[in-house]
């Protein structure tokens, strides 16, 4: 049986001729060199992931949105546009109706300015006619001055009635009886009873109306200035381009006349 040496005997030594091989560096190692001095190689692959990382964000972000028109069908993308027609032609016909209204809003306005202007005017008409309203316009003037004689007064009416039939649209005497239909004449003592007021010499007739007209109405055959010149009167006649007539009437309520309703 062999001699067993102690454990200095058992390890070998090196020979001369055998190199001594250094330490391998450990995988930590290798990775903090590679982070501190990393090659060409690793920094081309490092920006290609970095640039891989930014398309695959950016790609989920607009994944993401929510785009309502997109994910609709094509039947819901119809009845959608079919919901818009009709909004629209709605809102057309709101549109045609306000507007037909505001044609109606101003024929009546026009047709109602109409109809006040005519009714003021006959208004106006009337006022004249029986003597509310003081007037100017041409006309004439007839002076008739009593010289040997006195005026009848069958003569003052017919001159009247003979210038209301020759145009006349107002007739006022001595400035203070404006004379219309309802006008009496009476004979009083000095002079004419006319619509209740005594009138006398000379009686001053103003006449609105054309005045050529109108003065033919006093000098034709046997007309109002024959019959003054014989009941003792002389009489004047001028030509006016305006002249005024200031006097009015009252008006009085009638008391058995009323509007026929059936009319």
């Amino acid at each position: 049986m062999p001699d067993v040496d102690g454990p200095d005997e058992l390890a070998p030594e090196p020979t001369p001729d055998q190199p001594t091989t250094p330490d391998q560096p450990t995988g930590r190692e290798r990775l903090r060199r590679a982070m501190l001095r990393p090659s060409r190689g690793q920094v081309v692959v490092a920006v290609l992931l970095a640039l891989l990382g930014y398309a695959a964000v950016t790609q989920v972000r607009f994944t993401n949105v929510d785009d309502t028109y997109a994910s609709l069908r094509e039947q819901d993308l119809i009845d959608l546009l079919n919901g818009l027609t009709n909004t629209s032609q709605r809102a057309e016909s709101e549109i045609a109706r306000l507007e037909r209204t505001r044609d109606d809003l101003r024929s009546s306005t026009g047709a109602r300015e109409a109809a006040l202007a005519q009714a003021q005017k006959q208004s106006d008409n009337l006022s004249i006619m029986a003597g509310l309203v003081p007037v100017t316009g041409p006309g004439i003037r007839v002076t008739v001055t009593e010289t040997d004689g006195t005026v009848d007064v069958d003569s003052m009416v017919d001159l009247v009635q003979e210038l209301r039939t020759a145009g006349a649209e107002a007739i006022q005497i001595n400035e203070q009886v404006r004379v219309v239909a309802q006008t009496s004449f009476e004979d009083a003592v000095g002079g004419i009873e006319v619509g209740g007021q005594l009138v006398t010499s000379p009686y001053v007739i103003d006449v609105i109306g054309q005045p050529r007209a109108l003065h033919g109405a006093v000098d034709f055959p046997k007309g109002p200035r024959e019959q003054f010149e014989q009941d003792g009167a002389t009489v004047e006649v001028d030509e006016l381009d305006s002249l005024d007539i200031e006097s009015v009437v009252k008006p009085r309520k009638p008391e058995y006349a009323e509007p026929d309703s059936s009319q």
